[in-house]
């Protein structure tokens, strides 16, 4: 994933949404909105932006009532906006110098199944993805949605990056797969109906960053939208997260939203997260590979004696 800046960045400012979803007339309505919050991004100083999971969804409104209230149908319509999808993030991308998570789209792989894949396009409108990899129950009862079966990490303004779908960050071993590869900055499109799934993917988030010495930044969806059978309900807060250590936040959370607040933005210091290691009251993310010795790679159940 390409910049416009010529040399890596040590601090950046990121903005994770919560995004109130609404119910858009037509396509130009839905690319006005995302213009809207990108612009807001943008002043509040924002080098990254991040949109939830299941953005795409929000398109379903566009079509009529027995379309958008069957999720099978919308899926299979909305297919047909998936190019304007990218030619407008990418646009927007490069229209406001700005680095751009376009939350999730549903995309058809050819074959009537959808993949949940994350878009991050860069200033120059170039595009990288990450598919989601594990499902959820939601998702594995809809009959046709699949998880995606590679692992991505990319560059953004000479930080590397990555993103976990919501549920994945959830599952140590992939993102820790990440971390391995450089990524420092982990990013969570998310979308949960429950306040115990927002507090599943929150601990998530916050377990990842302790494991892996890393920023986490998660966007989440917002409001209700009771014509979707996906997104009729949505609750958690935006947040930015870091490890908790020595120089950085005690709990963990460098900012969240509250109320109707739209945007969680913080500048993260990557330099200061690498300075981190060496005064570290704990090393998680160095002490990963001494949990790999023979004594414990399997428990195996025992009685007193």
């Amino acid at each position: 994933m390409t910049s416009t800046q010529d040399r890596p960045a040590t601090a950046l400012k990121v903005a994770v949404a919560k995004y109130t979803i609404d119910a858009p007339a037509d396509f130009d309505a839905f690319a006005h909105k995302q213009a809207q919050w990108l612009d807001e991004a943008q002043a509040l100083g924002a080098r990254i932006a991040v949109l939830p999971e299941y953005l795409s969804l929000e398109l379903a409104a566009t079509f009529d009532a027995a379309t958008r209230g069957d999720l099978h149908a919308s899926l299979a319509a909305t297919q047909r906006h998936h190019a304007d999808w990218i030619a407008l993030f990418s646009r927007l991308a490069r229209e406001r110098d700005l680095h751009v998570v376009a939350g999730t789209f549903l995309l058809d792989t050819g074959r009537g199944r959808y993949r949940n894949r994350s878009y991050a396009f860069a200033p120059d409108g170039a595009h990288v993805w990450q598919d989601k990899l594990r499902l959820t129950g939601f998702e594995k009862g809809t009959g046709v949605i699949e998880s995606g079966d590679e692992l991505k990490v990319f560059e953004t303004d000479g930080v590397r990056s990555a993103i976990a779908v919501c549920y994945d960050s959830e599952f140590p071993l992939p993102v820790r797969a990440q971390c391995e590869a450089g990524a420092r900055l982990l990013i969570v499109p998310s979308c949960t109906d429950t306040d115990a799934g927002a507090t599943r993917v929150r601990v998530g988030c916050l377990a990842r960053a302790l494991e892996n010495r890393c920023f986490v930044a998660q966007a989440v969806t917002a409001g209700e939208a009771p014509w979707s059978p996906a997104l009729d309900v949505n609750t958690g807060e935006a947040a930015l997260i870091a490890p908790m250590d020595v120089g950085l936040p005690h709990d963990g959370m460098v900012v969240q939203t509250r109320g109707e607040q739209r945007w969680a933005v913080a500048t993260l210091d990557f330099a200061a997260l690498e300075a981190s290691r060496s005064h570290a009251q704990v090393a998680n993310d160095r002490d990963w590979a001494a949990q790999y010795f023979p004594s414990v790679a399997r428990a195996r159940v025992v009685r007193a004696a």
